[in-house]
């Protein structure tokens, strides 16, 4: 019994960087823990788990998005090209970009276990900042196990005949002693977990990390003697931005319950459309709802002002959470993997003809309506302004200009099949990064960064990931708000509609003309398709496509579109045709994701989703 029991733990830790043992850190690694406990400062090492690998880094390019209908990639050894043509498989040694099982047991294991052994540290000699600390260390704990609960849950939810499961989940560490043949817990159990520890981190954190004075100490440190601001700030001062505050752990909540009101999880959640909008109203609130918009949220990625005075853990007024300023766009960065070939980039991304056609004219009609003026044959003008901030098309402006010492945006961008020897055009053999829709990914990229520039070299730039938005909180509000009580009613604690919101989001874009929302406004199931469509264009190339599609139960398999352009008479004409080598091809079973099969393999108590057995 013994040696089984040894067997199981050998299968179960994972080889990862910088550690060997999941249950009990190495000696070569850490000090034992009464060493650790005699320093809070290693202790915390613990808790930093739950920073590691979050879930918003890996897809702050939009890489998943190459798996939708939305983009396509030039590599086809890349795994969500891969995905997106119908190789996703649970199997050992398949091909699975959403796996997520080894490294959210990790990061939970050691947050439960921080969670155990907080109250044995003492983490300052002044007992009521000692207790202020406690507060801290518990609220930023809890979110994190939240946080990190909720990104296994998203990925390996899923029905087991009738049940909605999800994951398997423990409130405690695990150790040796352990039984590590576990059922998985209801998708409703997790939830609720999660929703418990939020609850928990919004009482003990606040709102955000700022310095206050002796007058602005809150009424609950007060009580327990706290009576210098110095105390105070030492805690929960701005020394402290970046990490888990009130303000993130609501915003985290919204997302959860957009989440699990969708029509993938809503029959089994207890979630309401009516709690997802109560959710994302508490944040829009903070900010006083869509009168609080950023008027330049739209392109926070290039507001270089902006990242410049964010240095030092602020945050921009788009931004509730982000990464930590670098200073890596261009080389080895996302322009380099999405730059044109003629700017010496890998043009991974290339957004599809679907989604340049979901982008409005400038006068808020889809290109399919008659009141539009769209024209097939002159189809980028007087489109909505955010095509040409986001989308790289034929004829645009676009990255630095490598022939003088200037780096100025004058580069015009040719994708037309007339020349063999243009680089950037629809599926050109020269220069080996082609674009395989005629369209380039803009939105992200920096455009001051040079990846060649007079002379050798390059030129890099500051960037951050954006973790969480406010206008995806916005478009959150206006999804769950519509559905609860319809286009113009103001859902409770609100004082503004998901037509409110949807009209401060387009005026902000440029479209001014309200005639097309007043249309959509008149029933439900038209102002879902217009909010869905502006969370399609306000969100791409962040992460939110493939599983956008996945929680409203969507068609995943509409072929992707590209546009060929050619020269005839000395005339361009348009032609839309499909994506070569590129057919979507998803399961019924794909609206949720697999249990790795090593797992199943290893554990009796573990049953995979249905239909995922063949895959």
């Amino acid at each position: 019994m013994k040696l089984k029991k040894i067997i199981k733990l050998a299968a179960l830790i994972p080889i990862i960087v910088a550690c060997d043992d999941v249950f009990e850190p190495t000696i070569e690694s850490f000090e034992d823990f009464d060493a650790v406990t005699a320093k809070p400062e290693n202790a915390l090492g613990l808790m930093g788990w739950g920073y590691q690998n979050l879930p918003y880094q890996w897809g702050a390019a939009g890489f998943s998005d190459m798996a939708t209908d939305d983009a396509v990639c030039n590599d086809f050894n890349n795994d969500f090209w891969k995905v997106g043509n119908g190789l996703w498989s649970s199997k050992n040694g398949g091909v699975n970009p959403f796996n997520e099982w080894t490294n959210r047991r990790i990061n939970l294991q050691y947050v439960n276990r921080f969670l155990e052994d907080k109250d044995k540290f003492t983490w300052a000699g002044k007992d009521v900042v000692n207790e202020m600390f406690k507060d801290q260390i518990n609220g930023e704990a809890h979110a994190l196990r939240a946080l990190q609960l909720f990104a296994f849950l998203k990925n390996h939810a899923g029905y087991v005949g009738g049940t909605l499961m999800g994951v398997p989940f423990l409130t405690r560490s695990e150790t040796t002693g352990d039984d590590f043949n576990v059922a998985r817990s209801t998708f409703k159990e997790c939830l609720d977990q999660i929703f418990s520890d939020l609850q928990v981190a919004c009482e003990c954190l606040p709102i955000d990390y700022v310095d206050i004075k002796d007058s602005e100490i809150p009424e609950k440190y007060k009580a327990i003697g706290v009576l210098n601001a110095s105390d105070y700030n030492r805690v929960f001062g701005e020394t402290k931005n970046g990490r888990m505050s009130g303000r993130i752990a609501a915003a985290i909540e919204a997302q959860v319950a957009l989440y699990a009101a969708s029509p993938a999880y809503s029959d089994k959640s207890g979630i309401t459309w009516e709690d997802a909008a109560k959710e994302a109203a508490e944040v829009l609130n903070l900010i006083g709802g869509p009168s609080g918009i950023d008027p330049t949220g739209n392109h926070w990625y290039n507001n270089i002002d902006d990242v410049r005075a964010s240095m030092g853990g602020k945050m921009p007024a788009e931004i509730i959470w982000r990464s930590d300023i670098g200073e890596n766009a261009g080389k080895n960065g996302l322009e380099e993997s999405c730059y044109p070939a003629s700017l010496s980039g890998k043009a991974l991304v290339n957004p599809t003809q679907n989604l340049v056609d979901a982008f409005p004219m400038a006068n808020g009609y889809p290109i399919t309506a008659a009141e539009s003026g769209y024209d097939p044959q002159n189809p980028y003008e007087g489109r909505d302004p955010r095509f040409d901030l986001y989308i790289v098309h034929d004829g645009s402006d676009f990255g630095p200009n490598r022939s003088t010492d200037k780096l100025q945006n004058d580069k015009l961008i040719n994708t037309t099949i007339d020349d063999n020897n243009n680089e950037d055009g629809l599926d050109a053999t020269k220069g080996g990064a082609p674009t395989r829709t005629g369209y380039f990914m803009r939105k992200l990229l920096n455009e001051d960064a040079a990846l060649a520039i007079p002379g050798g070299g390059y030129s890099n730039q500051l960037y951050y990931h954006a973790r969480i938005r406010y206008t995806e909180i916005f478009l959150a509000y206006a999804e769950a708000a519509n559905e609860a009580y319809g286009p113009k009613v103001n859902a409770p604690g609100a004082s503004y509609s998901a037509y409110d919101v949807i009209k401060a989001i387009r005026e902000r874009a440029g479209i001014t003309d309200t005639k097309y929302l007043d249309k959509c406004a008149e029933g439900k199931d038209k102002m879902r398709e217009l909010i869905r469509n502006e969370r399609r264009i306000e969100l791409c190339f962040e992460g939110h496509r493939f599983w956008d599609l996945r929680r409203w139960k969507a068609n995943l398999n509409e072929q992707v579109m590209a546009m060929e352009i050619k020269t005839v008479d000395g005339k361009k004409e348009y032609t839309p045709r499909p994506v070569t080598n590129e057919t979507r091809n998803y399961d019924d079973c794909m609206y949720y994701g697999p249990i790795p099969e090593s797992e199943i393999n290893k554990w009796s108590a573990l049953k995979q989703n249905d239909g995922w057995d063949k895959y």
